[in-house]
């Protein structure tokens, strides 16, 4: 028996990286995983390898863009479960650039898919958890929030700061209801930050020696045990924080 034994957790964007490595970490407590992303190749491929952990995994195909299919989507995950506990809000897809290169369908782009869709799984979870007595969301945002040099990554840091900003919203409207929330800010070896550093070896050097711990952090080690941390009781009373996983490297002060 897990210590998430009987709970059911939602993560979006769970194909792959980040939070394919926290739904394994989830599953491997005895959490039953929902497991939402656009790639139904990549879902069924972490459903497997959820259930060689001994736990329950459904894959439900979704584009978190859709926000308007999100409230249906939740109940059908409710209905397949029996109710839900934990939600990780992990999808994003944003754009990335010079402002003025930037038109108005890419900076809304990363809104859409960040807060606005985290915000729809949000409200459509609340009245499950809250039935159960309780409940967890994990939100997933970046240190680009306060990156010394903020270039290219302008919109991106806009959109996540718009997270963090409602996650703390909900952690003060919802702890009455047991609903604790808090936000992540991960760095993590996923699909893509590997190619740019197998391509780009002298940069990435450079992005590694400015983390105090020297190395990237681990999908599932680094970034889903540390959520698996945060959901256990012994943590009941943080709600409405910003927790960085990151080696150290970036200055939440």
């Amino acid at each position: 028996m897990g210590s998430l034994s009987g709970k059911v957790a939602i993560v979006t964007g769970a194909g792959q990286g980040v939070g394919q490595g926290i739904a394994l970490a989830l599953a491997s407590e005895g959490a039953a995983i929902a497991v939402l992303g656009r790639t139904r190749s990549k879902l069924d491929a972490t459903c497997g390898l959820v259930r060689e952990r001994g736990a329950r995994a459904e894959a439900f195909a979704c584009d978190v863009a859709d926000t308007e299919a999100i409230p249906g989507l939740v109940e059908r995950v409710a209905e397949t479960f029996g109710g839900i506990d934990i939600l990780v809000n992990n999808a994003y897809s944003g754009a990335y650039g010079p402002l003025l290169k930037m038109d108005d369908a890419e900076f809304q782009k990363g809104f859409v898919t960040g807060p606005f869709a985290a915000f729809a799984f949000m409200r459509a979870c609340h009245p499950h958890m809250k039935a159960r007595g309780g409940g967890s969301i994990v939100n997933l945002v970046t240190s680009a929030m306060v990156r010394w040099d903020q270039s290219t990554y302008g919109a991106y840091a806009a959109a996540k700061q718009a997270l963090r900003s409602l996650t703390r919203t909900a952690a003060a409207e919802w702890g009455p209801d047991g609903i604790r929330a808090v936000n992540i800010a991960p760095h993590a070896l996923s699909p893509g930050l590997k190619w740019w550093v197998e391509n780009n070896p002298e940069e990435a050097e450079e992005f590694r020696r400015s983390i105090p711990l020297g190395y990237i952090g681990d999908c599932e080690e680094d970034i889903g045990r540390a959520v698996v941390a945060l959901l256990q009781p012994a943590m009941r009373y943080l709600t409405g924080a910003t927790i960085p996983l990151d080696g150290g490297q970036a200055n939440f002060d």
